[in-house]
């Protein structure tokens, strides 16, 4: 993507080769995503969450990607969250993937829990990552440290 469009997506981040994350994509970014060679989204957001469009899946299968949601209440993540969300990361490896939620803040705490489960990031600097983002509550500070804590 160019900069100008990747600057325009809510809260974006380049999280890696051939991974980025965000806040909720527009209809046209979603377009622009798509064009920008990623080959699936996947959505942590609920359907109700703040700017949430009315069929993403379907806009992202028009624009030829590949449509995920792994629905996490902001108020209650779970462990079973974030194994599905490994998993289909894992699936995907070598192929471009976005992920996005609300406000990247669900993600930002995921993709720090996957850095150090499976990348072997030091924890530290996961979260310090998580927190260029935003300050995360008591309920996602215990998640996050019960997922790099979590035996494998």
């Amino acid at each position: 993507m160019n900069t100008n469009a990747e600057q325009q997506i809510l809260t974006y981040v380049l999280a890696g080769d051939g991974l980025a994350t965000s806040g909720q994509p527009t209809e046209e970014q979603i377009r622009d995503i798509a064009a920008a060679g990623y080959r699936t989204i996947i959505n942590l957001a609920m359907p109700t969450s703040p700017g949430a469009l009315a069929d993403e899946r379907k806009s992202v299968e028009a624009a030829g990607m590949e449509y995920i949601g792994i629905q996490v209440d902001f108020s209650a993540p779970t462990a079973d969250h974030y194994d599905r969300f490994e998993a289909e990361l894992r699936q995907r490896a070598g192929t471009p993937v976005w992920v996005h939620c609300a406000l990247n803040y669900r993600v930002s705490a995921f993709i720090a829990a996957y850095r150090v489960r499976a990348l072997g990031w030091d924890p530290d600097a996961a979260q310090a990552a998580v927190r260029q983002i935003w300050e995360p509550d008591p309920i996602w500070a215990d998640w996050l440290a019960q997922q790099i804590r979590r035996p494998r």
